[in-house]
């Protein structure tokens, strides 16, 4: 499965994985790259947060200020399209809330269509599933909390946690799997119908 990169605009979260098949930079998020030392393949956005310059190497796809579509939700379809199923978005919490918030709902289109992704932040990482099942490698001294997106997820199943389940209900006005811990060196979460977020944060002192 070819993966794809997206480097947002929110707090700066500096990735170590920086094998992908394709990188595209989101308005400040071009700022970002060049800390990391990463070269897009496409800079995206209506540049209200980047008024730097461009590498002529690079191609830059210029949205209007008004549109319906954030600027990472432009490069997530822009990936779909170009058949990138794995897409991993950097830099995308912190700052405003709603913003980190249309990321997450970003994450949720990926996943309704038919691909697999990922969210990095400084200290979170947001992965979404749907009527599937998803293997995680146990992250040290973090929680991994599990959500009901959909108003109803049923069959939920958690193994390999401190506060195990199987085959239960969960609902989206309810945070049941909130704080949970690791038990083994890799968890499975599954859910039979609905859409789970599942959020692994650091521990803070």
């Amino acid at each position: 499965m070819k993966k794809c990169l997206i480097i947002s605009g929110g707090d700066f979260a500096p990735i170590e994985n920086k094998m992908y098949d394709f990188i595209i930079a989101c308005d400040r998020g071009y700022s970002y790259a060049l800390q990391m030392n990463i070269t897009p393949d496409l800079i995206i956005g209506d540049f209200d947060s980047y008024d730097g310059e461009f590498s002529d190497n690079i191609e830059v796809i210029r949205l209007p200020e008004e549109k319906d579509d954030t600027d990472t939700m432009h490069a997530v379809k822009y990936a779909m399209q170009n058949g990138y199923q794995d897409i991993t978005i950097c830099c995308a919490f912190g700052g405003r809330l709603d913003h980190t918030y249309a990321n997450i709902q970003t994450a949720s289109y990926i996943s309704e269509h038919g691909g697999h992704p990922c969210i990095i932040g400084k200290d979170t990482v947001l992965y979404i599933i749907r009527n599937t099942s998803m293997n995680i490698t146990r992250s040290n001294d973090s929680y991994i909390s599990v959500f009901s997106y959909s108003q109803k997820c049923t069959g939920v199943s958690l193994k390999g946690l401190k506060y195990a389940a199987d085959n239960i209900e969960m609902t989206s006005s309810f945070p049941l799997g909130v704080s949970n811990e690791w038990a083994e060196p890799q968890a499975t979460v599954s859910v039979k119908s609905g859409t789970l977020l599942i959020i692994i944060s650091k521990k803070t002192m």
